[in-house]
């Protein structure tokens, strides 16, 4: 072997070098994740939902904002201020690194907790409920905050504690902080938010694999301390069941659901036409807030409405899908608690306003006026945007052996191959005998 190829064999110093190690991230924030069609689909539903809300938010409010002294779009005007914040979150709730943002949980719980007891000592009134905290800038209600903080924290339980939750007394020893969010948003006194934080819960610890024997013993819980509630609160309870006889008290507690009938009858197919509804003008309470969709009923008839129903279902369906295509299992307990969330305040609301459920004041995601509510829906989209584009695995966290449910592996299980069956020799085949 002559001298040339020895040294060509020779490895140089860049070869001998050992490869660069992988940079750790660090920082609460990663570059904005892009590239995945079902996360870009998902934000082109929400931002119709947005553009949506927003028009119907300023036509149902020109009879408030008249009665309030202001222009016809004063509301809107506020209503539009709190979606360029709700926006800013959407971004920051796509940038943020999730295992950081599980690993706050407790602390977020924490401070909802705070929030929520401050609104007990020095909240602001309205419409004969305590919700809300003045910070001059907006009025801040922390029940809305509770709900995003509730799914973060199951997801953190599920994840460090999988092992202890198919226990009764660990159960109720680690979803204590639930629990106590849940009595005092129901003191103040708001039990459709209550029962929405409830609802949240139960599926994401369903989803988990909570045994159907604790599930069932947590529904009966639950529906005994609703029952106590509204016995020790009759007027609460005339209330939550007025929407089953409507017309036993027209001027009362069946007014509201008496008006929103007549609003969504009187748009019939097509609609009295955009900012043309009557019962804006003072005839049905909260037209902007609790009872939008009657105004969209109204305005833009049946077929409007079938319009919002359809953009909620695909919200629905994509948002599904992400959590049936995510692989780590921490962040499929997210992505099911706030589809869940949006989902049943759509279904409750849109319920109660044709009258097949109690008003229990549940907005309408994405349409509903209100500042905190509209913030912290934008956030949870982003967050869903962000587990959309996560590649990221995790262990078994299953609570027992045996799901209730899960996706992933039901999507992905492989099919048993189908016999093949063998036709019997006929006349007509003679080549069979």
């Amino acid at each position: 072997m002559s001298t040339r190829q020895q040294s060509r064999e020779v490895p140089t110093r860049e070869q001998v070098r050992p490869a660069p190690k992988p940079r750790r991230m660090r920082g609460f924030l990663h570059p904005l994740p892009r590239g995945n069609p079902t996360g870009r689909l998902l934000l082109i539903i929400t931002t119709a939902l947005v553009i949506f809300g927003t028009i119907f938010v300023a036509s149902s409010s020109e009879g408030q904002a008249a009665a309030n002294g202001g222009t016809a779009f004063s509301i809107m005007v506020h209503d539009v201020a709190y979606l360029c914040l709700g926006v800013f979150t959407l971004y920051v709730a796509a940038r943020v690194r999730l295992d950081r943002l599980l690993k706050s949980a407790p602390l977020l719980m924490l401070c909802g907790l705070i929030l929520l007891l401050a609104v007990k000592a020095i909240g602001v009134t309205s419409n004969g409920g305590k919700r809300w905290l003045n910070l001059h800038a907006i009025n801040l209600q922390p029940s809305e905050l509770f709900k995003l903080f509730s799914v973060v924290f199951i997801a953190w339980l599920v994840q460090h504690h999988h092992d202890e939750l198919d226990n009764w007394k660990q159960l109720a020893v680690w979803t204590l902080p639930v629990w106590l969010g849940c009595g005092l948003i129901v003191l103040e006194p708001d039990i459709g938010t209550a029962s929405v934080v409830l609802v949240i819960g139960l599926s994401m610890l369903s989803v988990a694999g909570l045994s159907r024997r604790l599930l069932t013993r947590v529904v009966i819980l639950t529906g005994v301390a609703v029952g106590g509630y509204l016995l020790f609160q009759p007027y609460s309870a005339k209330r939550f069941f007025s929407f089953l006889h409507p017309n036993t008290n027209l001027l009362g507690s069946g007014y509201q659901l008496l008006q929103s009938r007549i609003g969504l009858g009187a748009g019939g197919v097509t609609g009295l036409g955009l900012g043309h509804s009557r019962e804006k003008w003072g005839l049905l309470p909260n037209p902007h807030t609790d009872f939008i969709f009657a105004i969209v009923g109204e305005e833009l008839g049946l077929i409007g409405a079938l319009a919002v129903i359809a953009l909620f279902v695909a919200f629905l369906m994509v948002s599904v899908r992400i959590a049936q295509r995510c692989s780590n299992q921490v962040y499929r307990l997210v992505a099911v608690g706030i589809t869940t969330w949006i989902a049943v305040e759509a279904l409750i609301n849109i319920s109660s306003v044709v009258g097949w459920w109690a008003v229990t004041g549940v907005p309408l995601p994405f349409f509903s006026y209100g500042g905190t509510a509209l913030i912290t829906e934008l956030a949870a989209v982003g967050v869903l945007y962000n587990i959309a584009h996560d590649r990221s695995r995790t262990d078994d966290l299953t609570i027992r052996e045996y799901r209730l449910t899960n996706f992933r592996e039901t999507l992905e299980r492989p099919r048993p191959a189908r016999p093949v069956r063998r036709r019997h020799p006929t006349r007509r085949n003679p080549r069979a005998y």
